[in-house]
């Protein structure tokens, strides 16, 4: 039997509806899954009914987005009618088979997170690699990446990038990370991005201003995509004369250039 194919689903990053952000193919694929393998079940079904996808979600896209109106589908499907499996920080390696088990049987799925791209700096990456290993074909799909997007938006260079991911919560490791990535940034002319839990924004944007050379360039990008959006990019010498951003419990991230 042939295998089913493994869908990674963007879904927006912030309160912004789903036609507002995701292309009209994305929808028809969704529609046509009653399988979605997800970080949190109460968020993709959330998602799944702003999309148009499952019952009682045409009110809501339509008071979202009177564009896209035209877009939703006259039926839908029963919400109980999906199977959802969670995939997240607490899956074990040994449940990601059980997750496949389906795919190999000829059923589609979709991978949904909690917001962006699935498998960037969210759950998904050990179950794709899984599914390569089945020889299950994988089909990433277009949507927002607050990574990419902010470094779009940076004017740091985007032909040599990397992503740190999280740097660590404590000093000194904290301000040994920073200076460490600032000299790869210089050295190598590679932009450095990386993310940080909201609630410890501030604290590490005040380290950055504190550790950072004055020449440095810091870009700080805020709620991406949705209402508040905030992109600059300084040096740090202009950050430090400027009055700070409000960073507090805002989605954020962060690159130095």
């Amino acid at each position: 039997m042939k295998p089913g194919t493994l869908y990674l689903i963007p879904c927006p990053i912030g309160d912004s509806a789903p036609f507002e952000v995701l292309p009209a193919a994305n929808f028809e694929v969704m529609r046509g899954l009653d399988y979605f393998i997800v970080e949190n079940v109460r968020s993709a079904r959330r998602f799944l009914s702003q999309a148009g996808v499952a019952s009682g979600s045409v009110a809501a896209a339509k008071t979202a987005s009177e564009v896209s109106v035209a877009a939703i589908p006259t039926e839908v499907r029963a919400m109980d009618d999906i199977e959802f499996v969670e995939l997240n920080e607490h899956t074990r390696p040994e449940e990601i088979a059980a997750m496949l088990a389906p795919l190999l049987q000829g059923r589609d799925a979709g991978v949904i997170s909690e917001a962006g791209v699935p498998a960037v700096a969210d759950p998904g990456a050990d179950l794709v690699a899984a599914a390569h290993r089945n020889n299950i074909i994988v089909r990433p799909l277009v949507g927002p990446s607050s990574i990419l997007l902010a470094l779009m938006a940076s004017g740091a260079n985007g032909q040599s990038f990397a992503f740190n991911g999280y740097l660590p919560a404590k000093n000194p490791d904290l301000a040994r990370m920073i200076r460490h990535f600032e000299r790869r940034a210089h050295s190598e002319r590679q932009s450095q991005i990386f993310i940080e839990t909201p609630y410890r924004n501030v604290r590490l944007f005040s380290e950055l201003l504190s550790v950072c050379l004055p020449e440095t360039r810091l870009t700080v990008a805020v709620d991406i995509s949705v209402s508040g959006e905030f992109i600059r990019t300084f040096s740090v010498a202009e950050w430090r004369r400027i009055s700070a951003p409000n960073l507090d419990k805002r989605p954020a991230i962060f690159i130095i250039s």
